[in-house]
């Protein structure tokens, strides 16, 4: 993966929400270089999940399921 393309300002609204008074801007790199990481996994398997009922368009039913197996929710 070369560049995070997920806003580091969301991060810090994020971590802020969460409960953090301050957030450092490592943190809010690190925070977003993970959820982009998680996030093509995601998107991976919904386009897996996609593909095998036939279509070539991703729902949010194939982002849910997909969220769920790599949440082992």
């Amino acid at each position: 993966m070369t560049e995070v393309e997920i806003a580091i300002a969301a991060m810090h609204r994020i971590c802020k929400k969460s409960g953090a008074e301050r957030v450092s801007e490592a943190a809010a790199k690190e925070l977003a270089k993970n959820l982009q990481e998680i996030g093509i996994k995601v998107a991976k398997d919904a386009l897996d999940f996609a593909m095998h009922a036939g279509r070539k368009t991703i729902k949010s039913e194939d982002i849910e399921i997909a969220t769920k197996k790599i949440l082992n929710k």
